[in-house]
Order: C-alpha cells, then sequence, then structure tokens
C-alpha cells in the first residue's frame, strides 16, 4: 500500500488519511424499495452529501443526528482518468456524489482503490477531504495511478458512508 504523508496524532497516518469529517444534517430511514439516506455536511463547505449507511451502521448514524461525526466514505467509480488541470471536487454540491475529481493520497492495490483527497480548498485545518474510490472499469486496476496524480472520474449510485 502506498501512503501519502498525514498529519497530526492519535492513529496511524494511513487511518487519517481516510477520515473524513462532517456532521450528520439529515438521516431517512429506509422505505420499500428506497435505502436509507444520511446526509452529511462538510464544515468550511457548501456541501451536503447525500450517502447510503454501510450494512449494519444505520442506527449508529441515525444517533449522531446533527452531530459531527468521523466517518469514511466510500464511491464506485465507472472508469478514472489521470487529468492536468482541474480543482479537487465532488459534484453535485447537493446531492448524491455524481463526479469526483481529486489528487490520489493512498493507493489500496489489494482492494483495487483510492484514496483521493476531492477537498480543494475547503480543506478545514489543513486536512483533506478523503473518499475511498473503487475503481470497477474493466482492465483498470488501482496501482495505475501514483500517488499525488490528479485524477476525475463519474461515480456510480451508492455512495456509503461509515462511522469511525
Amino acid at each position: 500500500m502506498q501512503t501519502a504523508t498525514s498529519q497530526g496524532s492519535g492513529s496511524s497516518a494511513a487511518e487519517r488519511v481516510r477520515v473524513l469529517r462532517g456532521v450528520v444534517e439529515e438521516f431517512t430511514p429506509a422505505s420499500g424499495d428506497r435505502p436509507a439516506v444520511a446526509v452529511l455536511s462538510v464544515p468550511g463547505s457548501n456541501y451536503r452529501l447525500y450517502l447510503r449507511p454501510e450494512s449494519g451502521a444505520e442506527n449508529a448514524i441515525a444517533a449522531k443526528l446533527g452531530r459531527s461525526v468521523a466517518a469514511v466514505v466510500r464511491v464506485q467509480a465507472r472508469r478514472v482518468d489521470v487529468v492536468g488541470t482541474g480543482g479537487r471536487y465532488i459534484e453535485p454540491l447537493f446531492g448524491r456524489p455524481r463526479r469526483v475529481q481529486g489528487t490520489v493520497l493512498e493507493i489500496d492495490a489489494a482492494a483495487n482503490a483510492l484514496v483521493i483527497n476531492a477537498g480543494g480548498a475547503i480543506a478545514v485545518d489543513g486536512a483533506p477531504m478523503p473518499i475511498i474510490v473503487t475503481v470497477t472499469a474493466p482492465g483498470q486496476r488501482a496501482e495505475a495511478f501514483g500517488v499525488g496524480s490528479l485524477v476525475s472520474m463519474d461515480v456510480k449510485e451508492g455512495g456509503t458512508i461509515a462511522l469511525v
């Protein structure tokens, strides 16, 4: 596993680089054929990410309504491309993530995943806005991308959140 340097104390750099800090603004329980949805706002930004709680995390997330949380956010990329210009962002600002662009912080070859900083100018106290991206395109492997690369991707529906 390749990892960029992360600052802070209390846990390993690999653990810290994956944690996104935010506030659970809303929680809608699963109903019929609709999955549960948590709305996570990111301090210092206008982001309100609509995410599905990972299996078994619904009650823990619902209990944190209106409170700050440390979370891991995961999405699945349709295809990942290295880009030469642009910023770090998640589109849209309000809603489920559809497009993500950022710099690679970590590569997890075993999981075929990248941890990217999608925070841009909104990084709070120098902390990144990490999103774990599973590479799903046929023929693409996470290890093909270098730490520090600027990457862009459309993401599949169903981004998830888990509290840490």
